[in-house]
């Protein structure tokens, strides 16, 4: 119940006005990624559209170089007729130019300057009128208040008035970002379509269709959108994706007279004028984490002017390229299907479900990585429906979910586990690790039984305790000993053995159980060095052990033992029973024979591999064994062994292998060279002259029996 109030919650929060700000952030995210992805999903010079640009170059070119705007009708009007003449479908206007130089009050002589200049816009009101006349061209409006910015009164007469108008306004969302395009808009109490829809109209040939909700069908493609009367723009990275042309170069081309040109590249298109200058008319879109350096790139017609690119990319864009990329969507029937409040809900319900869900049965971290795999995956998944101009939220869902993750981890640490890590802490000091979180998930009480598994024993015990005991205080015994079975314990723990129980002075410990452990004995061996090692920095470091230097023997056993919980039916303990366990006790206690510190039955040596190195020391019978065994000492890590510990390990094998042979004077020989360094080669040694002056009979068995435990 409180995870699935805590998902519906976070679904909730993630679409509701609240979240309204981000929610327009899916599709930026998307369109940036589509285009990291996919690339141009099409052609660009398949482009319905085309944009003819005042851009840098114009401004910078004669005769536009330092003259005002409204001096450019006339050659506006040549480039207008030379494109239309190429067989452009229809022309539309994003830019107004309110006012007519032939409108000046300014005086000029004995009149005004609009009295000097009287039929100056005589050519660009004639090619409006033309490509009025068949339906061709639409200048913009815009709108605003009671104030709407509108063409001046030549023009408007010339495309007769608002037959060839319609408003260039946008839809800005909450953050002023432009997503969408509205799709109408009622001008002195009529519906006309905006610029956009107009131009696709007329090239499609199919007058627009609005039913009464204000949804658009345009010659059968039924236009989506998620906000009322707007259609969401579907646009292109990059900035080559609709072919721009230079004003300047145009119109150079047009004054020579190059028709073929204009038909090549504008036969069938619907042409757009407009600004892309930096300091006129330009957005932040859904485009803006996809955007590119702007400019000119389509084959050039003349070579007068000088392209200008510009040097860096910036997040927003021309507002004219807004409307060509409606005119794309509307043509391409590609325009963005975005889903509805409830299929928003769900999906963000369904990505809160699935992180709630891994934080409740997940440690924090694994939950948090099994999340980020997820969003991922949506992300990917995202894209690749966007590619078909579906967009599925990202935003929310990820919002959603995030927060499902943290409220529920937030809930399991204050509330849900917090008697399972009271419990967890507590049993910690007594049970294994992997006892209490077996516990803890099965939900029942330790019980009594065990199992039978191969694992590894390692006993240990520190030399001369009872002497050490004598002399120190039982509080300074006590600190002494806690500091030494805490750093000894912490190694052992380090490579997976599990501590036992503590008896005085000795360490049992278990390798491969509770835990499985496949290379149980070579970790056996790999703490039981660390040890020796840890010890050796606690005598020269420690203050503690200053006055009294310790140590240890330690003994290791490999075989099959009863793990699991023994004891009585009020109190029991886990731990490790079988003869392995014995074994490895009386193989701790041969090191106090042989003056050495680990010492390994066989059987372990057999499974830690050629990893170490190992120096056969007897093969004996210990108290409470017929069988006899051979026992081996480590000495180091196959890979740290030094010479004189190999001459060492050489020396002894042979001595070994002449003893066993009843070769006894060679045996003394061969243990004498390190009998000076090496207590077990010395035993030997002695053993074997004894031998040699008194030779056994023939029933000589060369296996040591050793009565102490």
């Amino acid at each position: 119940m409180v995870v699935a109030a805590i998902v519906l919650v976070c679904a909730a929060a993630s679409v509701s006005p609240a979240a309204r700000p981000i929610r327009g952030l899916s599709l930026d995210l998307l369109t940036a990624l589509r285009w990291e992805m996919f690339g141009h999903g099409q052609d660009p010079a398949a482009s319905p559209a085309v944009v003819v640009a005042i851009d840098e170059e114009s401004l910078r070119t004669a005769p536009f170089m330092d003259a005002p705007m409204l001096t450019w009708t006339g050659e506006i009007g040549r480039v207008l007729s030379a494109t239309l003449e190429g067989g452009a479908k229809v022309a539309g206007f994003d830019m107004v130019i309110p006012k007519s130089i032939e409108q000046s009050e300014i005086p000029f002589g004995e009149g005004t300057l609009g009295e000097k200049v009287r039929g100056f816009d005589r050519d660009f009101l004639r090619a409006l009128a033309g490509a009025a006349t068949n339906g061709k061209v639409v200048l913009g409006e815009i709108l605003g208040g009671n104030q709407p910015v509108r063409p001046s009164p030549g023009q408007r007469v010339a495309v007769r008035q608002q037959q060839n108008i319609r408003p260039l306004n946008v839809h800005v969302d909450s953050d002023d970002i432009v997503r969408r395009l509205p799709l109408d808009f009622t001008v002195n109490g009529t519906t006309v379509p905006s610029m956009a829809v107009e131009l696709a109209s007329r090239a499609l040939g199919a007058a627009p269709e609005f039913d009464e909700r204000g949804r658009l069908t345009l010659a059968g493609y039924r236009v989506p959108g998620r906000v009322p009367n707007t259609m969401t723009l579907n646009f292109e990275g990059g900035a080559d994706d609709i072919p721009t042309f230079s004003f300047a170069d145009l119109r150079a081309c047009a004054v020579k007279n190059d028709k073929d040109y204009f038909r090549r590249w504008f036969a069938g298109k619907v042409v757009i004028f407009g600004s892309v200058l930096d300091i006129e008319d330009r957005r932040q879109t859904s485009k803006r984490f996809a955007t590119g350096i702007e400019g000119a790139r389509v084959p050039r017609c003349a070579g007068e002017s000088t392209p200008v690119t510009a040097g860096f990319r910036i997040s927003t864009i021309a507002g004219v390229y807004i409307h060509a990329t409606a005119v794309n969507n509307l043509i391409s029937r590609n325009a963005v299907v975005e889903p509805g409040p409830l299929v928003r809900f769900l999906i963000s319900a369904l990505f809160a479900a699935l992180a709630a869900v891994a934080a409740w049965r997940f440690r924090p971290l694994s939950a948090a990585m099994a999340w980020m795999a997820v969003i991922g995956a949506s992300i990917a998944g995202a894209t690749i429906a966007f590619n078909h101009a579906l967009a599925l939220p990202i935003a929310e869902p990820f919002l959603a979910s995030l927060f499902a993750l943290a409220a529920t981890i937030g809930f399991r640490f204050v509330v849900a586990d917090k008697d399972r890590r009271l419990l967890q802490k507590s049993f910690a000091l007594y049970l294994a690790p992997h006892v209490i979180n077996r516990m803890l998930s099965s939900n029942k009480l330790p019980e009594l039984g065990g199992e039978t598994r191969n694992v590894t024993v390692f006993f240990s015990d520190i030399e001369g305790f009872s002497l050490i005991a004598e002399k120190m205080s039982p509080d300074n015994l006590m600190e002494l000993m806690n500091e030494y079975l805490s750093a000894m314990t912490d190694v052992i723990e380090r490579h997976g053995g599990y501590v036992d129980k503590y008896i005085g002075d000795s360490i049992v410990a278990v390798f491969g159980a509770p835990a499985d452990d496949p290379d149980h004995a070579a970790n056996a061996a790999r703490a039981a060095l660390d040890c020796c090692t840890q010890l050796t920095e606690l005598n020269a470091s420690s203050a503690l052990f200053q006055e009294c230097k310790l140590a240890q023997r330690i003994g290791i056993n490999s075989g099959e033992a009863l793990v699991g919980n023994f004891g009585s039916r009020r109190r029991f303990n886990y731990s490790v029973m079988s003869d392995a366990v014995n074994l490895a006790s009386r193989l701790e206690g041969a090191n106090k024979f042989y003056g050495t510190t680990v010492i390994a039955s066989e059987t372990t040596v057999a499974l830690t591999g050629e990893a170490f190195a190992w120096r056969e020391l007897d093969a004996i019978r210990v108290k409470g064994r017929t069988q006899a065994l051979k026992i081996y000492q480590l000495l180091a890590l196959s890979a740290e062994l030094t010479s004189a510990q190999a001459t060492l390990i050489a020396n002894y094998a042979d001595g070994l292998a002449q003893w066993r042979a009843r070769e006894f004077d060679r045996a003394a020989q061969c243990f004498g060279r390190s009998a000076d360094i090496d207590r077990p080669a010395s035993l030997f040694a002695a053993r074997a002259r004894e031998l040699a002056q008194n030779p056994p009979g023939e029933d000589w068995d060369p296996i040591r029996t050793l009565q102490e435990k």
